[in-house]
């Protein structure tokens, strides 16, 4: 039995193979309709989430299979007391598989030393967020045509954001990647990513405050939002949430095959009269979430089609 807890737990081939998956999906929905009849999938959610949870039901739902769950930790026994390990043991009985996201880092590593069906991590704390990763690397894919050679610009909540942290340990195993970290000082990547990461894989990497001085740069710029639930105060992130907003001015820097992605949701970050631009690729990068969970979800089951 596998679980998916880093976009690390699989290798380039095994993720080459789960995106080839997901786009088979994607060319024949059909084929894959009744693939998880029979299958229950627990939806975990101690934190709130829109796309990631509605996501997995929809990548369920559409194998044919039924899910379960809770979206809040008050709306679970976690509100009692209940421990993690606690629930799992006791969703192991109900469901095939489960998803879960949760505040605290390392909750879903520490729910499949005793969980007795495939755990998949749907965002733990400000640590990793695998399956927005693997929904990252198949919008890639799919409208760059390859995963190596790019100059990939991060922007925004470098400091806590766990899809930056996930995306980055997934493409350092590709070649010729550089990556550009656009921040304010506040919210720079932790240095463990940095030192661990990014510098013990001999990947180029620079680390700049002004959107403008590199958009015209890059293939991809990822862009994020400041995440208030992350911060301890609230003066602090009031004064840094609007410090990147992309519009239809600093568009006109770019190239014209740079795409834009978002993991999602948006606050001010990205105007909204930037969504007609080609270039937009967040809306995509949804659609691609379905399928690559779809694929994620009959990986971890053994189902074959």
């Amino acid at each position: 039995m596998r679980h998916l807890i880093s976009p690390l737990d699989f290798s380039v081939e095994e993720l080459d193979r789960l995106l080839d998956l997901a786009g088979d999906i994607e060319k024949n929905p059909a084929k894959y309709a009744h693939a998880c009849d029979g299958k229950i999938l627990a939806t975990l959610f101690y934190e709130p989430s829109t796309r990631t949870r509605l996501s997995f039901e929809s990548a369920m739902l559409h194998l044919g299979g039924q899910v379960l769950g809770f979206s809040s930790a008050a709306s679970s026994s976690a509100s009692k007391g209940e421990s993690v390990s606690d629930t799992i043991r006791m969703i192991s009985c109900y469901a095939d598989i489960c998803a879960m996201r949760h505040p605290k880092e390392g909750a879903p590593m520490v729910a499949t030393a005793v969980s007795s069906i495939p755990v998949i991590n749907a965002g733990d704390g400000g640590h990793q967020h695998p399956t927005q990763t693997l929904t990252d690397l198949m919008t890639i894919r799919s409208l760059k045509g390859r995963l190596d050679h790019l100059t990939i610009g991060l922007c925004g909540d470098l400091k806590f954001g766990r899809t930056v942290h996930s995306l980055i340990k997934a493409l350092v195993r590709y070649d010729d990647i550089d990556f550009v970290c656009i921040s304010p000082e506040e919210l720079k990547l932790p240095s463990y990513i940095r030192e661990d990461v990014l510098e013990a894989n001999g990947k180029h990497y620079q680390e700049v405050e002004r959107l403008e001085d590199v958009i015209g740069n890059l293939d991809l710029l990822y862009m994020t939002r400041v995440q208030r639930e992350r911060f301890f105060n609230e003066e602090d992130y009031v004064r840094l949430k609007d410090f990147y907003i992309l519009d239809k001015k600093k568009m006109k820097l770019a190239r014209p095959d740079m795409l834009v992605l978002h993991p999602l949701p948006r606050v001010n970050e990205i105007s909204v009269e930037v969504d007609n631009d080609p270039r937009a690729a967040y809306f995509r990068q949804v659609q691609y979430g379905v399928y690559v969970r779809m694929a994620l979800i009959l990986t971890l089951l053994e189902v074959t089609v």
